[in-house]
């Protein structure tokens, strides 16, 4: 990380509210995409989930074609493309069409989770996402985009053995080729929140992106893992040292009781999906024991992920702390606000607090 402070980014997963179409929550996230791109963040990435009542980002590259057409700066991008349930060529056809229509303004964050439940995953026909079988997609992806040779050529044997991950029986790929795609070099990042994905991340010498705004608790150990063993001679690698970017989950507000007010809407989210009862977000609540039952209430009073809530500076002190703590280089914020209003509002407390502008 360098003196100044990380870039600040947003990850969106086109929340809908209560009471809101579908096309009510994505028309949403448009108009926050187009005010971060205003304001200064680097990045704009949309996460693949399916079968949802909550999140309606399920066609991921469909949504960020609609933003690149209303922003000219920010960054966008997949936080992430599910590899599993998608062929490595479509992908590359679906991220380098964006890219040869928009431009170089695209990110391809990866994944192995299914985004989904396991009846959902099966009707995707959800592939194996083992850490061989993961990484060896992978590699087909990056040729594909021209992240490995020639575009057209023919063996990817070389660089798949080369990948101490890539221990399974190679099969030939022929002249199959992503068009458009090909020579785009779409960047891509790998997403984890263990030591699976950092370890992915490090041999295909890939920047690496923990999702801690949910699942922090090997966020140490698998930083020290990806830095340790990143191998920046990949024939996959996009970078020449380890790149970190962790997840917060944000809210802002003009004072500290407001703030703690509108997160209650993100605390019912995450009772009902550890309950199994994942709904649209509910409206914020004075208390949270007038609608939640006893050990529910126990369960979202301890946060299940690293947060950032209340009055500007004091966020913006808390995401400071992270950074330095972590050594990051980016902070990837999300954010669940029953108002998408106040949600644009939060955001641009906190690009004015982090001194945010192009």
């Amino acid at each position: 990380m360098t003196a100044s402070r990380p870039l600040l980014s947003i990850l969106d997963l086109a929340p809908r509210s209560e009471g809101m179409s579908p096309a009510d929550a994505l028309e949403a996230s448009l108009r926050l995409a187009v005010r971060a791109d205003e304001l200064g963040y680097a990045r704009y990435w949309m996460a693949e989930h399916h079968s949802s009542e909550t999140f309606m980002s399920s066609a991921t590259s469909l949504l960020l074609a609609r933003l690149a057409e209303h922003t000219a700066r920010i960054r966008l991008g997949s936080g992430g493309v599910m590899l599993p349930n998608h062929a490595p060529l479509m992908v590359a056809e679906y991220y380098g069409t964006l890219a040869t229509i928009y431009g170089d303004r695209f990110d391809l964050g990866l994944g192995r989770a299914p985004g989904t439940d396991p009846q959902t995953a099966r009707a995707l026909r959800r592939g194996a996402a083992d850490l061989p079988d993961f990484a060896a997609d992978v590699a087909d992806l990056a040729r594909y985009l021209g992240h490995l040779g020639e575009p057209g050529a023919r063996d990817l044997g070389d660089e798949r053995r080369s990948l101490s991950l890539l221990d399974r029986n190679y099969v030939p790929t022929g002249a199959v080729r992503a068009l458009p795609g090909e020579g785009t070099r779409v960047p891509l990042w790998m997403l984890g929140s263990s030591l699976g994905g950092a370890s992915v991340a490090a041999a295909l010498g890939l920047p690496f992106s923990f999702a801690s705004h949910f699942a922090p608790a090997q966020l140490e150990e698998a930083l020290a893992h990806y830095r340790a063993h990143f191998n920046a001679d990949a024939p996959t690698a996009q970078i020449d040292r380890p790149r970190v970017m962790a997840g917060v989950t944000v809210l802002v507000a003009p004072t500290q009781d407001e703030a703690a007010y509108l997160f209650t809407t993100s605390q019912r989210l995450q009772a009902g999906l550890r309950s199994g009862r994942p709904a649209p977000l509910q409206p914020p609540v004075h208390d949270l024991s007038d609608v939640l039952d006893e050990r529910t209430y126990r369960l979202v009073s301890r946060p299940g992920g690293v947060t950032a809530v209340g009055a500007p500076d004091k966020v913006a002190e808390t995401l400071a702390n992270f950074a330095a703590r972590y050594d990051l280089d980016e902070i990837i914020t999300a954010s669940y606000v029953y108002d998408p209003a106040l949600r644009v509002r939060s955001y641009e407390l906190l690009a004015d607090a982090w001194g945010l502008g192009w």
